[in-house]
């Protein structure tokens, strides 16, 4: 085909995205994994469709598109509109803390704000201190792992998880990122993790409630359960994740948890435990950030309450 022969339409990328997001706000469709707006959605779909990088310069909006390429894209929309499908598990990428991760039904979508923790060192939470071993608990596509250990190359990450296709993700992410400096482990929680010690543990692990889990739109329905269900508080990993990270903590060591919507909960539970919960650029994401001492200091009652979940 030559150049000459290429019909192009009279639609430009601008128009497609402009079109996307007219449809996707009539569907009613939820935005909930990585972008937050039906605009940004259909941005990435335009973009992926036709085989574009994710930030184009906006220069590039009103060049003409084919006739092929429209077809494409407006293949993509339907899906998007009649499936209910992730944006992301279309484009089988999702971007996070600045890097592009595979993302499949086989784990969540990332889009934790611990990213910004990341990209920031993780300070002022670290206030300094000295890091060398990191663990991700619940690393799924393994996105927090990898990332800390891209933007940090000289800590060591574990990212572990229960689920072996999650695992597989991870790994193939692990190599997708070049992330020699990651290690990728099987456990349940900590239970396989016997005589671990980090300086640092990062989770974001499953805090939906079990009615907010049954009420979720369809998009949600595509991830894995496991990876959302957290009992009728949402609290039922958090408190065990608390009960246990002492004995994995090294002195002076830090727990960084995400718990979402469940943040009310835990406050409930446990007032006298001090959490410092971080501000983001946003706001208040349900994000907090623990001392390892004051785990050990209100142990008993956080044993109690983990237990009492069986």
């Amino acid at each position: 085909m030559t150049a000459d022969s290429v019909n192009f339409e009279q639609v430009s990328i601008i128009d497609l995205i402009r079109y996307g997001g007219s449809r996707f706000n009539a569907a009613g469709l939820t935005f909930g994994h990585s972008y937050d707006n039906a605009l940004d959605e259909a941005t990435q779909l335009v973009l992926h469709a036709l085989h574009l990088p994710h930030d184009l310069s906006p220069v590039y909006g009103a060049s003409k598109v084919t006739g092929a390429e429209k077809a494409q894209v407006l293949a993509l929309f339907e899906r998007r509109i009649n499936e209910r499908v992730p944006a992301a598990y279309l484009t089988g990428e999702a971007w996070f803390a600045g890097l592009s991760f595979k993302s499949d039904p086989r784990a969540l979508v990332p889009r934790s704000p611990i990213a910004e923790l990341i990209e920031s060192g993780f300070e002022p939470w670290l206030g300094g201190r000295e890091v060398h071993r990191v663990l991700d608990l619940c690393t799924g596509s393994g996105c927090i792992a990898i990332a800390t250990g891209h933007y940090h190359p000289d800590w060591q990450v574990d990212g572990v998880d229960i689920n072996d296709d999650a695992l597989a993700l991870a790994a193939e992410n692990k190599t997708r990122l070049h992330a020699g400096n990651v290690t990728l482990r099987k456990s349940d929680l900590f239970k396989q993790l016997q005589g671990e010690v980090y300086d640092l543990i990062v989770t974001n692990p499953p805090y939906v409630t079990n009615d907010e889990t049954d009420a979720l739109p369809q998009e949600y329905s595509y991830e894995p359960e496991l990876g959302l269900r957290a009992g009728d508080d949402g609290l039922d990993l958090a408190l065990k994740i608390l009960r246990d990270a002492p004995a994995h903590l090294s002195e002076g060591g830090v727990l960084i948890c995400e718990v979402g919507e469940a943040e009310r909960a835990l406050a409930e539970l446990l007032p006298e435990l001090p959490l410092a919960w971080v501000e983001f650029k946003v706001g208040q994401m349900g994000i907090f950030v623990a001392e390892r001492a004051d785990l050990v200091e209100h142990h008993a009652r956080i044993k109690e309450l983990a237990d009492a979940r069986g």
